[in-house]
């Protein structure tokens, strides 16, 4: 059975090396719920064509990403000049934090917790604008626009945001912009999740980058291509003397060969993307439909990858959803590390059908 665990023992997705030890599972039989991960793994057309060009790392790569850029640029609907490329979205965040220098910033709770720690490493304060719970995690842009003050240097906006699962449409974002404008906030927005939205145009902050100089969107490849192991990350922003700064500070050739090329060839496999974005928004919506008649639960409306869920039955934790879960090779998320949420929230992402019903039907036994 394995013991059960601390209270203070939370995992990451990548901490499959610590359930085998605790559960006596080994990592290969355990599918991650907590990962959010698209469940069809890489890019078919990847697959198949990284093997025959891997003669590609006996060159060192163009140290301006010139063919890198400009298929992200199309991808993404941007200019080529405006797309930075780098090591995973996460040295990104490091290069623009260590040129901002942001002395304080605000950052939307509860959310992931590597922009706190640059900003931190960067010697700077950060405080949390944190969504309500009474609000299902909507924002209300109203009130946080009247939080906004000339103190702030930095907004940090996870959209969609994990682990809520909830997002800014573009008519919100432009006033949070215009008003970030008035007090010299400069806005990061990740879009980490973006792709797996409903609608990626009614959320994505991509095309506002033309219009504001106070903005920076990154993405990944991590989540919606399946590739976290890639360290491939990008980042829009129409602000020529950040991208600047940001290309004179970075490494050169921090992306190796096979990451610039599987970058091309994986933005391009629109067979990949539009099964990606059917399976996900399909199960997505029967995975809610499903939980609509459990009054055990709350979820909110998701518009990434995965699921918030408040469990609403007495004497049910959410240690005790993630135990039975481990139990049977499935791991989900316990959120109660993540500011503002307690022992009653977990989270879990859509994996394929029949992976989708094992879960809800374990959950179902203590739910």
């Amino acid at each position: 059975m394995g013991s059960m665990l601390k209270h203070k023992d939370h995992f990451h997705g990548s901490d499959l090396e610590k359930i085998e030890e605790i559960y006596h599972i080994k990592k290969e039989d355990i599918t991650s719920f907590s990962a959010n991960v698209n469940p069809l793994g890489i890019s078919f057309r990847l697959r198949s064509a990284l093997a025959e060009q891997l003669d590609v790392i006996t060159a060192y790569p163009d140290r301006e990403y010139t063919a890198l850029r400009q298929c992200i640029a199309g991808y993404v609907g941007a200019r080529a000049e405006n797309v930075i490329v780098g090591n995973g979205s996460t040295e990104l965040i490091s290069l623009f934090i260590q040129i901002r220098q942001p002395k304080k910033a605000m950052i939307l709770g509860p959310t992931y917790s590597e922009y706190e720690r640059e900003i931190s490493l960067g010697g700077g304060m950060t405080v949390y604008y944190p969504l309500k719970e009474e609000l299902d995690f909507v924002m209300d842009v109203e009130d946080l626009c009247g939080k906004l003050n000339d103190s702030l240097e930095l907004l940090v906006l996870c959209n969609p945001n994990n682990p809520t699962s909830s997002a800014v449409k573009r008519d919100d974002m432009r006033r949070i912009l215009n008003t970030c404008l008035e007090h010299g906030i400069f806005v990061m927005v990740d879009e980490t999740y973006v792709e797996f939205a409903p609608d990626v145009r009614e959320i994505s902050s991509v095309g506002l980058t033309n219009d504001y100089d106070n903005l920076i969107v990154l993405r990944g490849t991590s989540k919606f291509f399946a590739a976290p192991g890639l360290r491939l990350g990008y980042a829009i922003t129409g602000n020529i003397d950040l991208i600047r700064k940001i290309n004179t500070r970075k490494n050169p050739w921090t992306i190796n060969s096979l990451a610039e090329l599987a970058g091309r060839l994986m933005l391009t496999d629109d067979e990949y993307i539009e099964r990606t974005r059917n399976l996900i928004g399909n199960e997505r919506e029967r995975i809610c439909r499903i939980l609509d008649g459990w009054d055990s639960v709350k979820y909110y409306k998701p518009y990434g990858n995965f699921i918030l869920v408040k469990i609403l039955k007495e004497h049910v934790d959410a240690q005790l959803a993630f135990d039975c879960c481990i139990r049977k090779g499935m791991m989900i998320r316990n959120c109660s590390s993540f500011p503002f949420l307690d022992s009653r929230y977990i989270r879990f992402c859509v994996m394929q059908p029949e992976q989708n019903a094992r879960l809800l039907e374990t959950l179902g036994e203590i739910l």
